[in-house]
């Protein structure tokens, strides 16, 4: 089962939710941290590490002893990566997706690729949590590639809990593409729902089963309980505006651990979101 964690906005509690949720996992569970621009799982999974690899990514090279200047690469790239001038091409490789068209429609083949590394993943083991980090490099302005590595690394015989980037962009959906589940997090308030409301049109619009958590509960109103009522969205939880929580978070601990009241909660969240994936697939197969 593959559960992804996000919501509309930054500061919810998407990585509270997340890491709370492997901790009461009673059985081997990984963690993957996919915010790749700025991971902070590890601050409260603290295991040690047990590898580190780099992640690249194609991109073009251009022999100009081979370039005609004929302007095919450049006619042919939607995002300008390639510019073909009088008799050669330039590359700029902090605009290239990785497609690997201009190598194909080279006539003179003077385009051949390289790898130009984006980041890296380390891997982590702390008891039954297998901690999965990306991380991108300085100056890399594009996300999911290094998402996909971290994805690459689900092991299907285990539980995978991602920890989506904040918003709804192009990082949040290579995230949670392909999920059986997506939580989203929220809190009541005016920008809460503003931002739950877009999040909850991009989990629909890909077709994905979804529900909601609403954290920091009796800090705002209601709006967000209406419109999850209104919209037929389930409340998967409801965590209360307690200071403890944030003291706790502050010294880089766990609710579940630090406040042993709050163990209950996330441990009945685990048995919703298996009872709501038992569900789907009865509806899938009631479907064929």
């Amino acid at each position: 089962m593959i559960i992804s964690v996000a919501s509309g906005k930054g500061g919810t509690g998407k990585t509270t939710v997340s890491a709370n949720l492997a901790r009461v996992w009673p059985s081997p569970v990984q963690l993957l941290d996919c915010d790749v621009e700025e991971p902070n799982c590890h601050l409260f999974i603290k295991g040690g590490l047990k590898s580190q690899d780099v992640v690249s990514m194609r991109v073009p090279q251009v022999d100009a002893a081979l370039c005609n200047g004929c302007g095919a690469c450049s006619a042919l790239c939607e995002f300008n990566a390639i510019a073909s001038l009088k008799d050669e091409a330039l590359v700029f490789e902090e605009l290239c997706h990785g497609c690997g068209g201009c190598t194909l429609v080279c006539p003179t083949r003077a385009i051949t690729e390289k790898d130009r590394r984006i980041g890296e993943i380390e891997v982590m083991e702390a008891g039954h949590i297998s901690l999965v980090q990306g991380r991108i490099d300085v100056g890399v302005a594009m996300a999911p590639p290094v998402i996909r590595a971290v994805k690459d690394r689900i092991d299907p015989g285990k539980t995978a809990i991602l920890d989506a980037p904040p918003g709804t962009s192009c990082p949040v959906i290579a995230t949670v593409k392909d999920t059986d589940l997506v939580i989203l997090v929220t809190e009541p308030t005016p920008f809460g729902l503003h931002d739950l409301r877009l999040a909850c049109d991009m989990v629909r619009e890909l077709g994905l089963p979804f529900g909601v958590v609403i954290n920091r509960v009796g800090a705002g109103d209601e709006r967000v309980h209406v419109f999850c009522r209104d919209e037929g969205v389930p409340i998967l939880l409801e965590i209360p505006d307690d200071r403890r929580i944030a003291e706790a978070y502050s010294r880089g601990e766990l609710m579940v651990d630090a406040l042993g009241e709050y163990r209950g909660l996330f441990e009945g969240l685990m048995h919703t979101v298996q009872g709501l994936r038992t569900r789907t697939r009865r509806e899938d197969h009631a479907d064929l």
